[in-house]
């Protein structure tokens, strides 16, 4: 009974509601991919001296809720123009999500991270130039394998979601490049920290 009031929830949301659950979803999980970041950036160090960061965990799942409509609308719209499951067919969406999408969602989290942040225009741009090469080059070695199964086997009010959950690790890796520096520092100061109850 209980299976099946899930399943009969699962299927309208992913029905009735696509849009809604695919934003939710990509919020949520970047979200996540920030706490599994912050879990790792504290490792080695004293446990009693974290304190997890939810204010940035926050502007992530902000951002997510940004990204998630664009995703919608983006694998829809790919759908209709490119029909169909054939080798040429997949090979097509994946360099169209490459060169259109892929730009596009980096360019969109590193710009709206920073200015969540409370950064102007001018150190968004800079940070927009000094860290997007990394994350693409980065997007070519995750994404094109990942999006051939998404292409080849799943329908489309699948595809968001699909997405979400292996950007799980993509968001961390997100989370980790964006926040590296400030992480850094404060990886120097607990460092410091340790030195004066030593000495």
């Amino acid at each position: 009974m209980a299976l099946s009031k899930t399943r009969n929830v699962v299927k309208k949301l992913f029905s009735k509601y696509l849009l809604l659950t695919n934003t939710v979803t990509c919020g949520g999980l970047l979200a996540v991919g920030d706490a599994f970041t912050q879990k790792i950036e504290h490792l080695g160090h004293d446990s009693s001296t974290f304190k997890y960061d939810w204010p940035r965990t926050g502007r992530m799942f902000t951002v997510g809720l940004f990204m998630g409509p664009a995703t919608h609308f983006w694998y829809t719209f790919l759908d209709k123009m490119l029909v169909g499951t054939a080798g040429i067919t997949v090979l097509k969406k994946i360099c169209c999500d490459q060169a259109v999408a892929a730009p596009y969602f980096c360019t969109t989290f590193l710009v709206g991270m920073s200015l969540l942040e409370g950064k102007g225009w001018k150190v968004a741009v800079g940070e927009l130039k000094e860290k997007f090469l990394t994350i693409y080059m980065m997007d070519w070695l995750i994404w094109p394998p990942s999006q051939f199964i998404n292409f080849y086997f799943l329908p489309t009010r699948f595809r968001v979601v699909y997405v979400c959950f292996i950007t799980l690790i993509w968001d961390a890796l997100l989370s980790y490049i964006k926040h590296k520096d400030k992480s850094y520092q404060k990886q120097d100061a607990l460092k410091e920290q340790d030195a004066m109850k030593m000495s």
